[in-house]
């Protein structure tokens, strides 16, 4: 087996745009700046990179212009590239962004993040890694290969992009569609889902130093209480997030029996059902008041019946938990289909009935696959199709 690169190998100066406290007074130490002086001038940065969004040196007011040309010198404030953006039809958007390399042998990468605007709150999905090793039979970024784990600054990164893209940053400019929450008091992005591309407790550090950043009261200032982090069941992982993040926790279910839920998520034959349900007891913080949010995805045929909500039922009794019923999202070569909405209705009435909110998530993003499961690099997409394309016309060719 081929292990992916780490994002730290080799890896090159520091982007501030994104960085923790600790990279920002490594790069400050490296220019010479004196410990005396050195946190105030990280506080400094720290406000103008996270709270004003400033995307140069040349915006920030409150740092001698010698110090931030000397940064300047080493280092920017660059965002990760916008190479192409979608809006659905019901305001989701989802973007495709590109990553500068971080060692010799990277290409440099692309990744996708969603966002989802509601009247109350607009919550941003973003990816922790670039690819996904998981190969769960029914999400449609199983289906891309794992390149690397996400840096903590390519993560936040994803944060400060759509930030600006939708005005969340003081004096921005929001989108003039009208499908952006907007008024006084309100965020354009006031909850992060780590529910893109990749496993999250497979890049655990990454993710813990992109969350104390989102949730620094100096800064993009974020609780943590709307944060989510989503596993596919990395049992062993679940009591450090718990512990070091202090977060949401959600798991991608999907199945109540190991059989069944080895096929939809072969994670589960590494970690079984028993296990990762026990990971869940033991979550730190788990209470009614934060609740467990078990993920499970309606499958025509496979996992809707109405002995396997009473199954799920079981499973979960004495969990403090919430069941989002996912009504399946296709994508391109799928071998599923979506459950009938009676019989997802059916399967709510059986779970809400015995105690457990059980919402049906309503798809958004589909005509743009920006919907759960259907996250995939458009262009590995484009690359796929030319491959195809090109065998098509050899075969052509021979016949």
């Amino acid at each position: 087996m081929t292990l992916a690169v780490s994002a730290a190998e080799d890896r090159g100066p520091v982007r501030l745009a994104g960085a923790t406290r600790a990279e920002l007074a490594r790069a400050l130490a490296d220019l010479g700046v004196s410990d005396r002086e050195r946190n105030m001038r990280v506080s400094q940065l720290w406000h103008w990179i996270y709270h004003r969004g400033a995307r140069d040196f040349s915006s920030i007011r409150n740092i001698a212009r010698p110090l931030l040309d000397r940064l300047g010198e080493r280092h920017n404030l660059g965002r990760p590239e916008i190479v192409a953006e979608q809006v659905s039809a019901d305001g989701t958007r989802k973007w495709l962004l590109r990553l500068p390399p971080v060692h010799a042998r990277d290409k440099g990468a692309e990744i996708e993040c969603v966002y989802i605007p509601e009247s109350d709150r607009g919550t941003l999905c973003v990816s922790s890694q670039v690819g996904c090793t998981l190969n769960c039979s029914f999400c449609h970024t199983g289906t891309m290969p794992l390149v690397r784990n996400l840096t903590a600054a390519e993560i936040v990164g994803q944060v400060l992009v759509v930030r600006d893209r939708l005005g969340d940053f003081p004096g921005g400019v929001a989108p003039t569609d009208g499908l952006v929450p907007s008024g006084e008091g309100v965020r354009a992005v006031s909850n992060i889902v780590f529910m893109g591309m990749g496993e999250p407790l497979y890049n655990l550090e990454a993710v813990r130093d992109a969350i104390a950043v989102m949730t620094d009261g100096d800064g993009l200032s974020l609780s943590r209480r709307r944060i989510t982090v989503s596993t596919s069941g990395v049992a062993p992982e679940m009591s450090r997030l718990g512990s070091e993040c202090g977060t949401m926790l959600a798991v991608s279910l999907h199945a109540t029996n190991n059989p069944l839920r080895d096929g939809l998520v072969p994670l589960n034959r590494k970690y079984p059902i028993e296990q990762l349900i026990q990971a869940c007891r033991d979550y730190p913080g788990a209470s009614n008041a934060r609740r467990i949010t078990f993920e499970y995805v309606m499958l025509k045929g496979v996992n809707d019946t109405a002995v396997e909500a009473k199954a799920l039922v079981r499973l979960l009794k004495g969990l403090p938990a919430k069941i989002n019923l996912i009504p399946f999202n296709p994508w391109p070569g799928s071998p599923f289909e979506c459950s009938d909405w009676e019989t997802i209705e059916r399967f709510s009435e059986v779970v809400f009935n015995a105690g457990y909110a059980s919402p049906v998530r309503t798809p958004r993003g589909r005509d743009i696959l920006a919907a759960c499961g259907q996250l995939k690099s458009e262009s590995e997409k484009l690359r796929a199709r030319a491959r195809m394309m090109l065998e098509e016309s050899l075969a052509v060719g021979q016949d």
